[in-house]
């Protein structure tokens, strides 16, 4: 087989190949365990190899010769229309783990399946029925047309905004809903997101930057800095779905709090039930919001570092959605910044007192509630603008 090796083909290759590794690890590790996530983001890391593809072989001189080149021409290596639902999907599997593809989902992928009707004729006409170059006269690969670019970093970027609003509005649901928030908002899902902006704003950078674009030998640079940056999604990609923490949703059985937890597309339903529950507790919020301290206060339920607004709930013998809007008028903060506001107040009474004398700061806060140091300076620093060291240091 015609391979020339040389520096820019073989950098190239060696992305290739792990980029072919990775698919593979994550679509085993996908379908072994069940966890559609890691199928979405296989499929994810599979397209981007398939995207280096046309320029590590051509560099080794595909273009050049047939059979070669016909198959550069006629097989759509770069599926720009077919890379961004598939970033949406992995997204939204991975905050959703009850998420089920359905049939108005294959809508996203009728450009993709369009484009690649648009190559098999391409095929058919050029190879069958005519048996000679006629879509392919010019001899320039249709994936690099300009038309087919643009539209198709167009639609990666409403898929990249659709995504961040999806990790937004799941930010702000968890942050309302449980008080161990920081553990479970996929700090892998914000790395993923910018690493796929970087994707983009390189793009736009070497096209701003080379004046000489349109000239196949003048992109090396920008695939390799794109081969760079995949290849660190592939990588964390898979180490997270190695280590990633168990999702909160599993371990609410109640049906009425997974309702409340589900997704953007049920928001409408949800805020009604909000402006209900808003009349009817006008005249008695002072009153839960007395519940709901003598609880936090007499039973220590902050103490307990899973807790979630539905264990409030039935402590209240109320609805999920009541004690979210007692605490969010009443108290001008999310469910998660509430709990954590006295599990600071626990530290630091705790350390004043000097009621635990033989434990360590950290000790002492995972007694208080948290579950992790980082969760616990974050919060710490967010309720008294310092660092636990600053803070302590100042006191003694």
């Amino acid at each position: 087989m015609l391979f020339g090796f040389g520096f820019k083909r073989s950098t190239l290759l060696i992305f290739f190949l792990h980029g072919l590794i990775f698919t593979m690890l994550l679509l085993y590790k996908g379908i072994r365990n069940e966890n559609k996530s890691s199928v979405w983001l296989a499929a994810f890391i599979f397209l981007c190899t398939m995207y280096i593809t046309p320029f590590m072989l051509g560099y080794a001189g595909w273009y050049g010769e047939d059979p070669y080149r016909a198959i550069l021409f006629f097989v759509p290596f770069q599926q720009l229309f077919l890379v961004p639902p598939i970033l949406y999907f992995y997204i939204k599997s991975s905050l959703n783990t009850e998420f089920v593809f359905k049939r108005k989902d294959w809508l996203h992928f009728v450009p993709a399946i369009l484009y690649g009707i648009y190559s098999l004729i391409v095929w058919i006409t050029d190879k069958i029925v005519l048996d000679e170059y006629y879509f392919y006269a010019n001899e320039q690969d249709k994936d690099f047309a300009l038309w087919y670019q643009i539209v198709g970093f167009i639609m990666m970027m409403l898929y990249l905004f659709a995504s961040l609003k999806l990790y937004a509005e799941y930010k702000k649901k968890t942050y309302e809903t449980v008080s161990f928030a920081d553990s479970i908002l996929y700090v892998w899902m914000q790395r993923f997101l910018i690493a796929f902006i970087g994707l983009l704003i390189i793009r736009v950078l070497f096209f701003i930057l080379n004046p000489e674009w349109a000239n196949f030998g003048n992109k090396y640079w920008y695939y390799l800095a794109f081969s760079i940056l995949f290849y660190y999604i592939a990588l964390s990609g898979y180490m997270h779905s190695i280590k990633m923490n168990l999702p909160f949703l599993p371990q609410l059985s109640s049906s009425e709090t997974m309702d409340f937890l589900a997704e953007a597309e049920e928001k409408n339903d949800s805020s009604k039930v909000t402006e209900e529950v808003e009349v009817s507790i006008t005249e008695e919020d002072k009153i839960f919001q007395k519940q709901l301290e003598y609880f936090m206060e007499s039973e220590k339920l902050f103490t307990n570092p899973n807790l979630t607004l539905f264990d409030v709930a039935l402590k209240l013998n109320t609805h999920p959605k009541k004690v979210s809007y007692i605490i969010n008028k009443g108290f001008k903060m999310n469910f998660n910044d509430f709990v954590n506001t006295y599990r600071t107040q626990e530290v630091i009474k705790k350390v004043t007192s000097n009621e635990n004398a033989s434990k360590t700061l950290l000790g002492i806060a995972l007694d208080s509630g948290f579950n992790s140091k980082s969760t616990f300076n974050r919060a710490f620093k967010k309720q008294t603008k310092q660092t636990p060291k600053e803070y302590f240091s100042q006191k003694n």
